[in-house]
């Protein structure tokens, strides 16, 4: 006969189980995914015909703090790809003192073409709050007095030669390929400026064989806005992926109005009889504050650019 103490203490087992499951998924996914760094490529038919194949490094939301040397030596070796072009969409601090762990983590692909848009943690350091809220609500910046030295890391890297595009535009030729690299500021903090983007997508020069959208949070008006205006790829981040994602299920979360389905990976965004391929990167980093995650490898994407199917008939 079993005792009335017998359903407590199978309870108690259950809960003890879910508790250590719990908490080994927890330490993998901070010990163990989250430095699981990985490349991930994608073949995309941009190009006019004719054209050479171009490889874009597309990096994403570094949130790199000064003691996270693995991550600064992974974003080192990313030189091996051999890109052609460089693109940056932001967040690359994750510390107010990470400035020169930034510049040594980029510093062999500063040697390339490149461009850049600024993502919030750019301008304001990371704050300690529950990482269960993203499910709830997409993060909020309440703060309106930025405490990192955005300009130092904007000198550097314009110093180089990489040219800032937050709202900005500029035209760059590799291997023969000018390209038009149309920037907006970041959406999540309401940077993004729908006419000055109209503005500078419709004064590129008419010469230019590629038009490339580059922004931060892709929220749907930025993508919107480069569809109608004809660019033939964007490149985004923001997202995290999802950062802790449900296998067979997905992201809960973009951290934005894009749809979570679309939190990582090459899609194509529509816009009324428009197709645009978009690529939303997962990211390097997380905020020092949710160091977590979980069937969301951290990454970077190679894309091989390629002549259009219809333009090579």
């Amino acid at each position: 006969m079993l005792s009335s103490a017998s359903p407590a203490r199978a309870a108690g087992r259950v809960l003890a189980g879910a508790a250590a499951a719990g908490g080994a998924l927890l330490a993998y996914g901070s010990l163990v995914e989250r430095r699981a760094y990985t490349v991930r490529e994608v073949t995309v038919p941009v190009l006019p015909a004719g054209a050479a194949s171009l490889r874009v490094l597309h990096l994403s939301d570094l949130h790199l703090a000064p003691w996270q040397h693995d991550r600064v030596a992974w974003v080192r070796g990313l030189a091996r790809l051999h890109p052609d072009l460089v693109i940056d969409t932001g967040d690359n601090f994750g510390h107010v003192d990470a400035l020169p762990a930034i510049l040594e983590a980029l510093g062999p692909l500063l040697a390339l073409p490149g461009g850049f848009v600024y993502g919030s943690n750019d301008y304001f350091t990371p704050l300690p709050k529950n990482p269960l809220a993203y499910l709830l609500h997409t993060s909020r910046v309440e703060r309106e007095r930025p405490d990192i030295d955005t300009a130092a890391l904007t000198y550097r890297l314009v110093e180089a030669g990489w040219h800032r595009l937050d709202n900005r535009s500029a035209v760059v030729t590799v291997h023969g390929l000018r390209i038009g690299l149309v920037g907006t500021g970041d959406a999540h903090l309401r940077e993004d400026a729908p006419r000055t983007l109209r503005r500078n997508l419709t004064s590129l020069p008419a010469d230019v064989d590629l038009v490339l959208g580059v922004t931060h949070a892709p929220y749907r008006r930025v993508l919107d806005g480069f569809a109608s205006m004809g660019a033939n790829l964007v490149l985004a981040g923001h997202t995290h992926g999802g950062q802790v994602r449900v296998p067979g299920v997905g992201a809960l979360t973009a951290n934005c109005d894009l749809p979570p389905a679309l939190a990582r990976g090459l899609h194509v965004w529509r816009w009324r009889d428009r197709r645009m391929p978009l690529n939303v990167s997962a990211g390097v980093g997380t905020s020092i504050y949710a160091p977590i995650r979980f069937a969301c490898r951290p990454e970077v994407t190679l894309l091989t650019l390629v002549p259009r199917q219809d333009a090579a008939r």
